[in-house]
């Protein structure tokens, strides 16, 4: 071994310990960080102890505490007299400075032992992040499918003050089943939301997701809509076991149906067809003139009105735009608070945006470009809901094109001048994830969310100018 090896030995050995200490250190000066309300309680914890002393002294009419004041005093003197006080002072000091930071140490790393599993981030850390998700902005998004769910992804890294409103007007594949068999609102759009809001999305999507292949009557069925099922049945209805659901799932915001009505679309074709059933409708393989409901006119969830009018920012879609989008917004106390907040009303105005989708769908919006996506959606809610739409500005490749296009499905056509007519802000940006092999297109939950905020944080800021002056 050579020289320059040992030496480059010894300063590894030397360099690893400093940036241990580095990193720890830097870990307790993060517990100084504003906002994470610990110094207070410190203050407030050391003021305690003060206190208590006080009041026990008082209470004993001080004799003890004299008779120890004199013992220390006396032990003081003698240390004092052998060792100078410039010596013995600092050297003392240290000392009680070194056990408060042992104490603490060891008082906090038994705190982190049993609040983090093995290989986790540093309590620190989860708290920080604690923090500022639960400073994040109120988001209200609105739709279904899973296109909402891919959305989901995205914004819960930024805020935990998430609502997901979701149709209930599902009634094809196993939701469908349910709702036939059993008579529950179908399940399926809240419990991809709530597997996307989940802390441990990875497994519970698997889980939320695994359909029984095998078994007499649950072939088919997903066991994330049989345990919505059972949930419902425990605690009454879709909104109570939803909410039930997120607290067993951890789920970051929460997740609400717009409506506890058994809703059943239907929609008006071209050709004079009126085709009943949110399956159907895309079977049926015609251009939709006029979709509604029934019952017509079912009421909110308070519960999301109540999200609505306290919400920052309101996202509506992406998701399919007569069966995952627009049943939404055929509730019409759910399109008038949206409408309301985007004008002001009582309160100040909120950002609001329209997530408008990559490709278009057969059955529902073939040939459609963005506008024709606006004006079916202004058409069905009677107003304008939003002030802009966001547009994906990349081509897919050939291969997804040719994909796409044996299913007669083609990327939206951006129309900027229609659209800049209909009064709408478009914001272009690259939000799409194109799988390689496959050839599926579909939005990048983590761009998508990125893009989103950054959008509401400049609407935020130019409407604070627009007051100021």
């Amino acid at each position: 071994m050579s020289i320059g090896s040992i030496k480059q030995a010894l300063n590894n050995l030397r360099q690893e310990p400093r940036s241990r200490t580095s990193h720890r250190v830097g870990q307790w000066f993060k517990w100084l960080a504003p906002g994470l309300s610990v110094k207070r309680w410190l203050l407030i914890s050391a003021t305690g102890v003060v206190l208590t002393s006080l009041g026990l002294a008082i209470w004993i009419k001080l004799t003890p505490i004299f008779y120890a004041i004199q013992l220390i005093e006396g032990v003081l003197g003698t240390i004092a007299t052998i060792v100078p006080n410039y010596i013995s002072g600092p050297l003392v000091l240290l000392g009680g400075l070194l056990l408060i930071f042992w104490g603490q140490t060891r008082t906090v790393g038994s705190i982190t032992e049993v609040l983090r599993s093995e290989g986790d981030e540093e309590l620190i850390d989860v708290l920080l992040a604690h923090r500022r998700l639960h400073r994040g902005p109120k988001i209200v998004a609105i739709g279904g499918g899973t296109g909402l769910s891919t959305l989901l992804r995205g914004l819960k890294t930024y805020s935990a003050n998430i609502t997901a409103i979701v149709t209930v007007a599902d009634d094809g594949g196993s939701s469908g089943r349910l709702r036939r068999e059993i008579g529950v609102l179908p399940p399926g759009d809240i419990r991809n939301c709530l597997a996307a809001l989940a802390s441990e999305e990875k497994l519970l999507t698997e889980l939320f997701q695994y359909r029984f292949r095998a078994g007499d009557g649950l072939t088919g069925h997903s066991f994330g809509n049989l345990f919505l099922t059972a949930m419902i049945e425990i605690t009454g209805d879709l909104e109570r076991a939803s909410a039930a659901s997120s607290n067993v799932l951890a789920v970051r915001g929460q997740v609400l149906p717009a409506t506890l009505s058994d809703v059943r679309l239907w929609a008006q074709l071209v050709d004079g067809r009126r085709i009943e059933g949110e399956s159907n409708i895309t079977k049926a393989g015609g251009s939709i003139t006029k979709i509604g409901c029934t019952p017509a006119n079912p009421p909110a969830l308070p519960k999301a009105l109540q999200a609505i009018q306290e919400a920052d920012f309101i996202i509506v879609g992406p998701g399919s735009l007569y069966t995952s989008v627009i049943p939404n917004l055929l509730v019409p106390e759910i399109a008038a608070a949206i409408a309301q907040r985007r004008k002001g009303g009582e309160a100040s105005p909120v950002p609001c945006i329209y997530v408008c989708n990559i490709m278009t769908q057969p059955g529902e919006t073939q040939g459609y470009t963005v506008s024709d996506h606006i004006r079916a959606i202004d058409a069905a809610c009677g107003q304008k809901l939003f002030s802009a739409v966001l547009v994906h500005n990349k081509t897919p490749s050939p291969k997804s094109l040719s994909r796409y296009a044996q299913e007669n499905s083609h990327p939206v056509f951006l129309d900027r001048d229609t659209v800049a007519k209909l009064g709408r802000r478009i914001v272009l940006a690259n939000v799409m994830d194109e799988d390689e092999e496959t050839g599926l297109v579909r939005h990048n939950p983590q761009r998508l969310a990125g893009v989103l905020l950054r959008w509401y944080s400049r609407a935020q800021q130019g409407r604070g100018a627009r007051g100021e002056g």
